[in-house]
């Protein structure tokens, strides 16, 4: 797996900002910016795309609800949605790496028991999920679902 991070600095390619261009090795581009600094203004980002850790969140979701989709499915199981709400806190002091992650699921499903639910998150952060296990090195993961009914 491979990604290649480009700095491209503020609007209009302004090397004032602190925005950056990722190319996957798939070949998908990605932005992302940092927060305006108003103390020291070009130190800070434009707030014109997500923050770098902000997208290292998003994977995490986005790993750990294809695992409980991907389980549900080769289960059998009539699910027709799923979301996950991530909810992180950050360590004060540098480096400020996650220190508690909760993850709330929301599957929607026809006929679709909870214990299966409920097995698919658990297999996905104990087994599948590599982001999550990853991130569960230095932070509290829990995990909560609501099942509704289709």
């Amino acid at each position: 797996m491979e990604c290649t991070v480009n700095w491209i600095g503020g609007v209009a390619g302004t090397r004032s900002g602190m925005g950056f261009v990722a190319e996957t090795g798939s070949g998908h581009m990605v932005v992302m910016d940092g927060a305006a600094d108003a103390a020291v203004p070009g130190n800070g980002g434009q707030n014109l795309a997500p923050r770098p850790m902000e997208m290292l969140l998003a994977g995490a979701g986005g790993c750990t609800a294809y695992d409980v989709v991907l389980i549900l499915k080769r289960g059998r199981h009539d699910v027709r949605g799923c979301s996950v709400k991530l909810i992180a806190e950050r360590a004060e002091q540098e480096p400020k790496v996650f220190t508690r992650i909760r993850l709330h699921f929301t599957v929607t499903g026809k006929g679709v028991p909870a214990s299966a639910v409920e097995r698919a998150i658990h297999l996905s952060h104990e087994k599948y999920c590599s982001a999550t296990v990853m991130l569960g090195k230095t932070a509290e993961i829990t995990t909560s679902f609501d099942l509704l009914e289709a």
